[in-house]
């Protein structure tokens, strides 16, 4: 009687169809032809696999890929084996982070057509230990979907304050037609808030000590407004009380519709509402204030532009912190400008497709997961392609 090995049983499963051979077929190989012991479209779908089962840098994507080779032969050409470290090091130093967001975005872009997507928050974020004696460390600036757990784009710049060019940048990278766009003070710009409504979307954007006199018409504008009960304004009121681990929040929002008495509001496209957020929380017995200020595009009530402001602040735990937490984002060494900013796109795609598989885990324990049961791992490489035929 004959007896299959493992290894046979392997080789007759059929061969997942994987969407990322298709949308990375297009990257151009930086490498010169002499060189390219190693197929791109390999290397590249080798990362992603490996960045999704946990590992965080070069060595330990050739360790997954070595520990996974069977499987891997499955779907891809592997035609001198895996490569070392150095090999996966010195592509993605070469690859243009420009041309590497753009086969991530055609990826992602079917995803969200079919999604819909709502409310795309943007916001920065350092890469603390990316830095050396010359260079300070990589900023990256990160379009979130909010509702659809996706980042639809990056751009990395050099430092926080190159926030403001990059943002219409990152803005042309994907759609934002019929979605609120929410940005933080930093992006409270003019130019900003006219990009976001010439593509066909509405701004919600944080003013601070940066548009001082914005600022001031807003403030004596709800001072004058409250002066008299609200009587004869347009407004909508919207109140919300949370409580969780021993911490009580209550917040207040205040929006009022068609202003008056904003200097220039002309040159702020389409500004139709000003808001006020006014929280309090307590914590241990000891509470704490803040009021935010916003202006926004869309006249929507006070209940929408709450939500809208809520999931924008929870972009520090859906994203940041799970790219600190689960894949050691701050703790990065990688300090090569190029390949900095490509992990942190293999990051990113790997927690965005993390994100859409339904099994209630932690993305740590998806993580570990995936590194076990290569069956776990080909249902998240496919959760962006339910539909895919090829």
């Amino acid at each position: 009687m004959v007896t299959s090995t493992p290894s046979a049983e392997l080789a007759n499963r059929p061969s997942p169809r994987l969407a990322i051979k298709h949308y990375f077929r297009s990257l151009k190989d930086p490498r010169r032809r002499h060189c390219r012991r190693h197929l791109l479209g390999d290397i590249i779908v080798i990362a992603i696999c490996a960045v999704i089962c946990g590992a965080n840098d070069w060595k330990q994507i050739a360790t997954f890929g070595q520990r996974r080779l069977d499987w891997l032969k499955r779907f891809l050409e592997l035609p001198n084996g895996i490569p070392s470290h150095d090999t996966f090091e010195r592509v993605f130093a070469r690859i243009a982070p420009v041309t590497f967001q753009a086969c991530f975005h055609a990826w992602i872009t079917a995803v969200c057509d079919g999604l819909g997507v709502k409310h795309v928050a943007i916001d920065g974020k350092t890469l603390r230990r990316s830095g050396s004696a010359a260079l300070k460390p990589l900023h990256v600036v990160s379009a979130w979907a909010t509702a659809n757990q996706i980042i639809l784009g990056q751009l990395a710049v050099a430092e926080k304050s190159n926030e403001i060019p990059a943002i219409p940048e990152l803005l042309e990278l994907f759609s934002v037609r019929g979605a609120f766009v929410t940005i933080d003070a930093m992006g409270c710009q003019k130019e900003i808030a006219r990009a976001i409504v010439t593509q066909g979307g509405d701004y919600v954007l944080t003013v601070k000590e940066n548009q001082p006199h914005l600022l001031a018409d807003i403030e004596k504008c709800f001072d004058d407004a409250l002066a008299k009960n609200l009587a004869g304004v347009r407004h909508h009121l919207y109140a919300t009380e949370d409580e969780d681990h021993g911490r009580q929040e209550k917040r207040s929002y205040l929006l009022i519709e068609d202003p008056e008495g904003i200097r220039n509001q002309e040159e702020w496209e389409k500004l139709n509402v000003i808001g006020m957020c006014y929280s309090e929380r307590t914590v241990g017995g000891k509470t704490s204030t803040e009021t935010r200020y916003f202006i926004g595009s869309r006249k929507a009530n006070a209940k929408t532009y709450g939500k809208v402001l809520r999931n924008h602040w929870g972009v520090e735990n859906n994203l940041h912190w799970q790219l600190d937490i689960n894949f050691g984002e701050d703790d990065s060494r990688i300090r090569h400008r190029t390949a900095a900013d490509n992990f942190a796109v293999l990051r990113r795609i790997a927690l965005s497709l993390l994100k859409q598989h339904p099994a209630k885990l932690s993305i740590a324990c998806k993580r570990l997961a995936a590194a076990l049961d290569t069956d776990f791992l080909e249902e998240i490489l496919r959760g962006v392609d339910k539909t895919d035929n090829r």
